[in-house]
C-alpha cells in the first residue's frame, strides 16, 4: 500500500479508503490509486486481514436443506436466492452454500465456517438442531417460513389463509371430496397417503400450517399424500396415488405449483381432462408455460420479495438492528384449473 501510495502521490490512509469504498475521496483519487495498484500488480488489502481487524468475514452462510440438484430446480427458491444474492453484493458479502448436517455428522460446515450470519430457508419446528449450532455460534439468523420466537429475523407469507382462500374456492363450487397433497413434512419421508391422526411431529412449518388450513375451514381432506419433494416428478407420483384412492376425490389443494403440475400431468396419463374430472389448485404463482392451456388456480407469492426482504434483515441485523417479522404478502391468482364438480 506503501508503493501504491507513492505512485499515486497520494497518503497509505487514502490507499486505504480507496479500497474500502469509504471516506470522502473523488472518483478521480479513486481511480488514480486503481491505476497505480494495477501498475505494479497490487491486488488490494488482503482479505484475511482485513476480517481480523474488522472481526467481520462478509460471508452469510446460507442453509440448505435439500439437495443442490433439486433446490436449482425450484423456480421460487431460484428468485429467492438470486435477490437474496444480489443485495447481499451490493452490502459487498458474499454467499456460502451451507449443507443441512447429515444425522450424527461431527464437526460440520455449519459449526465450522467462518461467517457474519446465517439464512435459513425452511425451519422445521421450535427444536430445529440447526437452531442450537447458530444459537451457540451467537450468529444473527434469519429463516424463512419459521415458528415465531425461533431467530433473530423471519420472512413469513400467511399461507394458512391463503390455503383457506383455495378450498373456499371449492367448496363454493361445490366440491365436498377434496383431497390434498403437501410439501414433505419432515426431512426424508416417501410419497405416500398419511392418517390425519398419524401426522409427524415436529412438521415442516409451511406444510403444517398449509394443512391446519383445512381445519381452520371446517373441511376435512378425503385423503393426505405427503410428497418426497417439491418436484413435478413427486407429484406425479401423489397424482397417480390420488386418483387410486378410494375416496375419489374431485379435487385437490396442491401445496406448491409444481406438486399441482405434476398431478395434472398424472391425471392426463390416466385420460382424466381437468377441470372437469379433477379440479387442481397449486401454490406459489410459478409461470408453468408447458401446462397450456391450463393456467392454475393459485396463491401467488413474490420469490424476489421475500429475497430482498431476508438480505434486507441480515443487514438490519448486522448493523445491531431488531427486524422482527416480514410478511410477504400473497395473492389469489384465478386460473382456469377448477370447476364445479361432474353431476
Amino acid at each position: 500500500m506503501t508503493d501504491v501510495a507513492a505512485r499515486a502521490g497520494v497518503s497509505v490512509s487514502t490507499v486505504s479508503l480507496a479500497y474500502s469504498g469509504s471516506g470522502p475521496l473523488t472518483d478521480a483519487t479513486r481511480n488514480r490509486v486503481m491505476e497505480a495498484a494495477a501498475a505494479i500488480g497490487y491486488a488490494g488489502p488482503s482479505p484475511q486481514a482485513r476480517a481480523l481487524r474488522s472481526g467481520r468475514t462478509g460471508i452469510v452462510g446460507v442453509v440448505v436443506h435439500e439437495r443442490l440438484v433439486r433446490s436449482f430446480r425450484d423456480p421460487l427458491q431460484l428468485r429467492v436466492l438470486d435477490a437474496i444474492m444480489d443485495d447481499l453484493g451490493e452490502m459487498g458479502m458474499g454467499v456460502l452454500l451451507v449443507p443441512y448436517p447429515a444425522a450424527g455428522q461431527e464437526r460440520t460446515l455449519l459449526e465450522t465456517a467462518a461467517m457474519d450470519a446465517a439464512i435459513v430457508l425452511n425451519v422445521r419446528d421450535h427444536d430445529e438442531p440447526i437452531l442450537d449450532v447458530l444459537r451457540r455460534r451467537s450468529l444473527p439468523t434469519v429463516a424463512m417460513e419459521a415458528p415465531a420466537g425461533v431467530v433473530d429475523a423471519r420472512v413469513t407469507i400467511d399461507d394458512g389463509a391463503a390455503t383457506g382462500a383455495l378450498i373456499r374456492r371449492l367448496v363454493a363450487l361445490g366440491h365436498e371430496r377434496i383431497a390434498t397433497v403437501t410439501l414433505p413434512m419432515t426431512m426424508a419421508a416417501p410419497t405416500r397417503v398419511v392418517d390425519p391422526g398419524d401426522l409427524p411431529d415436529p412438521m415442516w412449518t409451511a406444510a403444517r400450517n398449509r394443512l391446519d388450513a383445512f381445519a381452520a375451514e371446517g373441511v376435512e381432506p378425503c385423503v393426505i399424500i405427503e410428497t418426497s419433494s417439491t418436484m413435478v416428478e413427486a407429484g406425479m407420483e401423489a397424482g397417480r396415488v390420488l386418483l387410486s384412492h378410494p375416496s375419489r376425490p374431485t379435487a385437490v389443494v396442491c401445496q406448491s405449483d409444481l406438486l399441482a403440475g405434476g398431478v395434472i400431468v398424472a391425471a392426463r396419463e390416466a385420460g382424466l381432462e381437468v377441470p372437469r374430472d379433477l379440479s387442481v389448485t397449486g401454490f406459489d404463482g410459478l409461470d408453468l408455460p408447458w401446462l397450456a392451456p391450463l393456467a392454475l388456480t393459485t396463491a401467488a407469492q413474490d420469490g424476489a420479495a421475500k429475497g430482498h426482504a431476508v438480505a434486507g434483515a441480515v443487514r438490519d441485523l448486522l448493523a445491531g438492528g431488531t427486524p422482527g417479522e416480514i410478511r410477504i404478502d400473497l395473492e389469489l391468482r384465478e386460473g382456469t384449473t377448477v370447476a364445479p364438480p361432474r353431476a
